[in-house]
């Protein structure tokens, strides 16, 4: 990657939404006929307002590098969702390959990992959803088969209600293991996020096994580390 990408742009926002400084500007004159009083108070998502807060809090947590070979276990109080670990891992690094496993997934989410891909922060990431996903989520699952088949993804549908982010980058790799959904909600979850090589091997042949009750993605190919870049590994100064 040429620049780590800042949060807007994670999320697909227009820098302009960034706070700006306010500048001192001459008072209007009340005597002043075409003087009228504007008062203007800018809005945003409750969804919005919660991914810039769950990313303002994790920085504030977790480290900015992490360590090969170490689990940061987190808890969250309802101020942290789940996407938001996955762009603590994406603000270090490219990624070549990620596995989301999530019983249901928000439309908002869907569209950010969309414009991740669009962008060329992730060359692929393959997701396995709950039976309830498609049933009952039918414009998230819409989105998310269009998502699959624009970027040569795919999407598996079982019997699933784990969660677990699986994340193959170029510097390191990591395993993010967690009680939420990839959604935004206001319950206490807990999460680790753990660098093991094996461990991501370990998920990602599970996954790669899945026979999926969606049957569209069946000749889209599993991913296989060993014919892919492996991540680089850097070495520590003494």
């Amino acid at each position: 990657m040429d620049k780590i990408p800042s949060i807007y742009e994670l999320m697909g926002l227009n820098p302009e939404d960034a706070p700006q400084s306010k500048s001192k500007s001459k008072e209007p004159d009340p005597e002043d006929p075409t003087y009228e009083i504007v008062k203007v108070k800018k809005t945003m998502t409750i969804h919005r307002a919660r991914r810039i807060n769950s990313e303002c809090a994790l920085e504030q947590s977790l480290p900015w590098h992490f360590e090969a070979g170490v689990t940061y276990h987190c808890i969250s109080c309802g101020d942290v969702d789940s996407l938001t670990y996955f762009r603590v891992i994406l603000k270090q690094q490219k990624v070549r390959y990620a596995i989301i496993s999530t019983w249901c997934m928000a439309l908002e989410d869907i569209k950010e990992i969309g414009s991740w891909l669009d962008s060329g922060y992730i060359d692929r990431i393959d997701f396995f959803c709950g039976e309830i996903f498609r049933g009952t989520y039918t414009k998230e699952y819409n989105e998310l088969k269009a998502l699959c088949r624009k970027h040569g993804c795919k999407m598996s549908i079982f019997r699933n209600h784990s969660k677990v982010m699986v994340i193959y980058g170029e510097r390191f790799n990591a395993v993010i293991e967690s009680s939420a959904n990839v959604n935004t909600n206001p319950r206490t979850e807990q999460t680790a996020i753990t660098l093991n090589d094996e461990l991501c091997n370990f998920y990602l042949d599970f996954f790669n096994g899945i026979k999926s009750f969606e049957r569209e993605f069946d000749n889209v190919k599993a991913w296989n580390p060993t014919k892919s870049k492996p991540a680089k590994r850097t070495k520590n100064k003494s």
